[in-house]
């Protein structure tokens, strides 16, 4: 028996404790702004993503969040950004982001105002530097160096 509940719960262990794989979009509109959201749980800036949804490739889920966001349409990815996996960038949980530059269409909005209070877009002098979400300082500052990363 106590083989049996040793089994189990590594196999819970396997299936449960898993970094979750998410996506964040760095959207870059056709004057060279990039469109942030502001979050409604802290009420921070944030590049648009979220979670992959079960049978979802990146690049759909990227579109769908940024469309369900901030109402925006994919045009063409730009490039990949980077793979950011450190423990800790998402307070909530254990997160793998997949971070693409993307170029899209249409006028910023709030698309659900249920999760996200304001949408705007910003030059690269004004992005609100000091109130950034997660991690995103780091993925925008690697975005502008050109960089790809692996963190």
């Amino acid at each position: 028996m106590a083989y049996f509940a040793h089994v189990l719960r590594t196999l819970i262990g396997l299936i449960l404790r898993r970094p979750i794989l998410g996506t964040c979009v760095i959207p870059l509109m056709a004057d060279g702004t990039i469109v942030l959201v502001r979050r409604r749980d802290n009420g921070l800036w944030s590049l648009p993503g979220g979670i992959v949804d079960w049978g979802e490739d990146v690049i759909t889920a990227a579109a769908r969040e940024l469309r369900e966001e901030a109402g925006l349409e994919t045009v063409g990815l730009e490039r990949l950004v980077g793979v950011y996996s450190q423990l800790g960038r998402d307070p909530r949980f254990h997160s793998v982001c997949i971070t693409v530059a993307v170029r899209v269409t249409g006028r910023p909005t709030p698309a659900d105002p249920r999760e996200i209070l304001d949408v705007q877009g910003f030059t690269a002098d004004t992005l609100p530097w000091d109130r950034l979400s997660h991690d995103h300082r780091q993925h925008l500052q690697d975005f502008f160096k050109g960089e790809t990363v692996l963190a």
